[in-house]
């Protein structure tokens, strides 16, 4: 092989281990936002033969427990049970929640596992829709009916009232 050849060879080469390297350095940053989404039961009995670590930050997405929600008396600190198909979740939640959040709806969090079943949320976000519910929760919970509380308000629209 010529000089030339083995010179142009080296700065490919160079080259091709820099955008690799770029790759790799940009994955690894990135690593620290990916959310990955569970639900209660995943959070509890593993997601694909692993459960996630404590102090991994992830979003889970469920059901309100009726009953469940505490709210603190001093500040806008509250606590609550997500559920699924199976075992409860608390998570802790220290902010204004949204509007439409209430017991027996379907929620979304994003926060910080804290314990093997306790999150701590940076975000609350509650479904906008009757029928909404996350693909990956209304997967989970196909055949599953939930019962609305009793003591829950009912809504009406203007339209539904007989209004004009």
């Amino acid at each position: 092989m010529n000089p030339r050849r083995k010179q142009r060879l080296a700065v490919v080469g160079i080259i091709g281990f820099l955008i690799v390297s770029a790759i790799g350095l940009m994955l690894y940053a990135l690593n620290d936002s990916i959310d990955l989404f569970y639900t209660p039961s995943e959070i509890i009995e593993g997601k694909n033969g692993q459960k996630p670590q404590v102090g991994q930050r992830l979003r889970i997405g469920g059901m309100v427990v009726p009953g469940s929600v505490k709210r603190d008396q001093e500040s806008l600190a509250v606590s609550f049970d997500l559920v699924d198909t199976g075992p409860k979740v608390t998570v802790t939640y220290n902010g204004i929640l949204p509007d439409l959040f209430r017991e027996g709806q379907g929620i979304v969090a994003t926060g910080i596992l804290t314990d093997a079943g306790a999150i701590k949320a940076q975000e609350v976000l509650a479904k906008h829709d009757e029928e909404y519910m996350p693909p990956e929760l209304a997967e989970k919970m196909k055949g599953i009916k939930h019962v609305k509380p009793e003591n829950m308000p009912s809504y009406e629209t203007p339209n539904s009232a007989g209004g004009k």
